[in-house]
């Protein structure tokens, strides 16, 4: 018997902004996004909440943050704004484990129990940071950290530099996932979307669904509509998440998916 093909469908940046936030709830009431996962140190963090409140079957996990914004722990000190700022004083594990607790914690104190962890710009593809946040896990019993290796399936508007990045990570996932194994951590069979963030639309969407494996995968996204807040934050992804909303809440992607035998799930579910 063929095994089902399970996906879930991730928004990040929950908590960002409120136009952000707008968009991601419609891509859950109107299309095929079941998770997503908060910010703590987001701007729209209460705005999330509430609407996380509102919108109950929406599965919540904890989209942990190095780069960009305030800490948690220290709301007076600043996080770097680049991946390359926090490489060249990149803190201490101790340092780290601290600040993703605390905003591990903030969420609790909100009344979300988070299911699953992420994190911004996939920093936790440093071994340190890695350690910290499978720490986390144990910690607080999260079963689920993404394993952000893209599947090579579908690359939009193909440009040089992702491609590149993905192949110079191919070599950290066998000592990614031993690490996960390690400590009893779970991730999904595959995960897709770093290559086609900020460029994906309704027929790149439609081309996954053709070409995702059997078992269980995670498609990384970032929709929102483009507000003011958004407009004022800084991101380089700004139109490109209507753009994914319109894909994620198509029609067409739906009868696309009943027609393959693909179920969209939560990270709750699984």
């Amino acid at each position: 018997m063929p095994r089902a093909r399970r996906l879930v469908v991730n928004a990040d940046d929950f908590g960002f902004t409120r136009d952000v936030n707008e968009g991601i709830v419609r891509c859950f009431q109107n299309g095929i996004l079941r998770s997503t996962t908060l910010m703590a140190n987001g701007a729209a963090f209460d705005n999330a909440v509430r609407l996380a409140v509102e919108n109950p079957g929406l599965d919540i996990g904890c989209h942990l943050v190095l780069t960009g914004g305030k800490t948690v722990a220290n709301p007076v000190s600043h996080l770097p704004e680049t991946v390359p700022q926090l490489l060249c004083n990149l803190p201490s594990a101790e340092w780290i484990v601290r600040e993703f607790r605390a905003q591990v914690d903030k969420t609790l104190r909100s009344g979300i129990r988070p299911t699953h962890l992420d994190t911004h710009k996939h920093t936790h593809l440093l071994p340190r940071v890695l350690e910290a946040v499978l720490s986390i896990a144990e910690e607080y019993a999260i079963p689920w950290v993404r394993r952000p290796f893209d599947l090579p399936l579908v690359a939009p508007r193909p440009s040089l530099s992702p491609t590149l990045t993905a192949a110079a990570l191919r070599p950290l996932q066998i000592p990614f996932t031993e690490a996960l194994l390690r400590r009893r951590c779970r991730a999904t069979d595959y995960f897709a979307g770093f290559r086609m963030t900020g460029k994906f639309q309704t027929d790149q969407l439609l081309e996954l669904l053709d070409n995702i494996p059997a078992g269980t995968g995670e498609l990384m996204c970032h929709p929102g509509l483009c507000g003011p807040e958004l407009q004022s934050a800084s991101t380089r992804l700004k139109k490109s998440r209507e753009a994914e909303l319109r894909a994620l809440t198509a029609p067409q992607v739906k009868r696309r998916a009943a027609e393959l035998g693909v179920r969209f799930v939560s990270f709750a579910e699984l």
